[in-house]
């Protein structure tokens, strides 16, 4: 019997020293719902009957890659936008659900003078400054910027040798500033020059999961803490996360890791799946939040708006491991307490286009040049030259579009466009990762007509043509969901189809790359400059909440 009784209080020591070391995890971190041996944090179960507080995701349409600071009671987040300008939008929110663009990190060609594909980002603030850490992959590297007012003006790049992808700055206590990315790599840095000023070391590896990138820093109760997002984009995303009491390691992996993911029992069939990459903040109410990208599907595995930003509590006791909302989950309909919600006024759905900008939703692909766009030439019109370059092309096309945020979406645009020659076209488009449908204004055996085009690489399929009355058209693109229907009008006519496609052939799945899908206002020559303009008097992007289905989500 003593010696039954010795063994278990040796058990209970060693149990004690691990869990101070970081290798077990504390009971207090787990739910209320776990219990038993066997059991963990994904075995929590949500009440149904809770009111909903807020609906993922709180960022719709392509947002992916999300990274959050907190300056007082102000919180500020950035995503990547690959070979779209500006680059790295900037948003601003008083409670972690409601958020507005303020501006953009990336918003002059002279910062990345050799072209744009924003990878990850992280944004830190620090001493008054915020700090904007990301890779320009193929066109230099890595690189952070800095601004004292996060809607800009964002300074020009401060590079730094670190290889691998999606950088992260960690600011310590003492005053010491270390970079971090994919490779796990640390080094020490000085962040007036962007030399590091220390060998670099090898931390982590990560659990084993495939394309592991996207780490954090963080440090609580003496413990470094690193996360990172493993196992790619899609349906197996997940972050993990690991810790030390030394940033130089060695760092524990948390024995129930991943703490978020959708690819098991616990997140089979949610609406949001590829969920990862994300961010951890602490609010200033002491709260723990974290921001994260997921996917809604159009059927089956196929997403067409892109990575999304997404939301979650977090539970994070003192010397415990975080856990994501429970179950290392999220839905649609959250039912947590907030902070207190502080909303943003609405924009409005019509853009008459009488300013002589456009808003801050409007993107272009790669640099636009400028003699080919503008709001002044015509009053009230936004007016497009078409150059030779077409959207395949992707050097910088004749194009301006915002992003596709719901599932459920009508666009329309009212637009004046005679061709002068066979090779010219104008008209509206649905584009992702260079393939595009599209419904355009072209002439056609000395006729003008309105024909929809589906380009899939090198496959192009067209509708019948349509002859056109002189005077303005109407082009309609209506989203619902698994199609996408094209529409024309003229005058006071009722719209007429034109074509009618699968959404999921416009999908990431079908096209590949790591953005969704746009919706804009183009015009090419197809080899040569137009000789005739497009202008555009009035576009319109509206939800059609009329199809909202059960989730509480209008357009999912």
């Amino acid at each position: 019997m003593k010696r039954f009784l010795l063994f278990g209080f040796m058990v209970l020591v060693a149990g004690s020293v691990l869990y101070s070391q970081g290798t077990l995890p504390s009971n207090r971190n787990m739910p209320s719902s776990f219990s038993g041996m066997g059991a963990n944090a994904f075995t929590a179960i949500t009440d149904p009957d809770e009111p909903v507080t807020f609906n993922n995701p709180v960022i719709p349409g392509f947002f992916s890659d999300p990274s959050v600071c907190r300056a007082g009671e102000d919180y500020y987040l950035v995503n990547s936008t690959f070979e779209y300008f500006p680059g790295v939008p900037v948003f601003h929110s008083k409670d972690l659900v409601n958020w507005e663009m303020i501006g953009y990190c990336i918003d002059r060609p002279t910062q990345l003078p050799k072209g744009l594909n924003i990878y990850a980002t992280t944004i830190r603030y620090h001493e008054g400054t915020f700090y904007m850490i990301t890779t320009n992959l193929g066109v230099g590297g890595n690189f952070y910027v800095t601004a004292t007012d996060p809607a800009g003006p964002w300074s020009d790049p401060i590079w730094i040798e670190a290889q691998g992808i999606d950088p992260d700055l960690f600011f310590d206590d003492d005053g010491k500033v270390y970079v971090i990315s994919s490779t796990f790599e640390l080094h020490e840095i000085d962040l007036k020059t962007g030399k590091f000023i220390s060998e670099g070391r090898k931390v982590w590896n990560g659990t084993g999961g495939r394309y592991p990138e996207g780490p954090h820093i963080y440090k609580k109760d003496g413990f470094y803490y690193i996360m990172a997002a493993e196992g790619g984009t899609e349906e197996a995303h997940s972050e993990t996360i690991a810790r030390s009491k030394n940033i130089w390691g060695p760092y524990n992996p948390n024995p129930s890791n991943p703490i978020l993911t959708h690819c098991n029992a616990a997140g089979q069939g949610n609406p949001i799946q590829g969920v990862g990459h994300a961010d951890i903040i602490n609010a200033h109410d002491g709260s723990w939040w974290i921001v994260f990208h997921g996917y809604r599907s159009v059927g089956g595995t196929h997403h067409t708006l892109g990575r999304e930003t997404c939301l979650a509590p977090v539970t994070w006791p003192k010397n415990g491991w975080p856990v994501v909302n429970g179950n290392g989950t999220a839905t649609v309909n959250m039912t947590c307490t907030t902070l207190p919600l502080k909303p943003f006024s609405a924009k409005p759905a019509r853009i008459d286009f009488d300013s002589d900008k456009l808003g801050l939703e409007w993107n272009y692909i790669r640099y636009p040049v400028s003699g080919n766009y503008s709001l002044t030439s015509r009053e009230g019109f936004l007016r497009l030259k078409g150059s030779e370059q077409t959207i395949e092309d992707r050097k910088s096309p004749v194009f301006t579009g915002r992003r596709v945020q719901d599932l459920y979406f009508t666009a329309t645009t009212q637009v004046e466009f005679t061709p002068g020659k066979a090779n010219e076209e104008a008209g509206m488009i649905l584009l992702n990762n260079g393939s595009h449908f599209d419904i355009l204004v072209k002439q056609s055996k000395g006729k003008r007509v309105v024909v929809g085009r589906l380009r899939f690489g090198s496959v192009i399929h067209e509708s019948e043509e349509a002859v056109l009355k002189p005077g303005p058209v109407k082009l309609i693109i209506k989203g619902e969901r698994s199609t996408f229907t094209f529409l024309y009008a003229q005058g006071n006519d009722a719209p007429k189809e034109i074509i009618k496609v699968m959404s999921r052939y416009l999908s990431s799945e079908t096209v590949g790359g790591f953005t969704g899908v746009y919706v804009g206002l183009y015009a090419t020559g197809n080899g040569k400059a137009c000789t005739a303009s497009a202008d555009y008097d009035w576009f319109e992007y509206a939800i059609n909440e009329s199809r909202t289905e059960n989730t509480g989500f209008p357009g999912f």
